[in-house]
């Protein structure tokens, strides 16, 4: 393991514990959208004659 690798390593994790929490909130709300998009465009899909 290269010293430049180490590094990268040690900044990720300490990154993952002062923003995990955020991160794990932003990452539901992304999926949450995602998720009512997804059921919008198969809404709209079977509105319009969809299949």
């Amino acid at each position: 393991m290269t010293t430049q690798l180490a590094g990268d390593l040690i900044t990720i994790a300490l990154m993952a514990r002062v923003f995990g929490a955020d991160a794990v909130a932003l990452l539901r709300r992304l999926a949450a959208a995602g998720v009512r998009a997804g059921v919008s465009e198969m809404n709209r899909h079977e509105r319009e004659g969809g299949r």
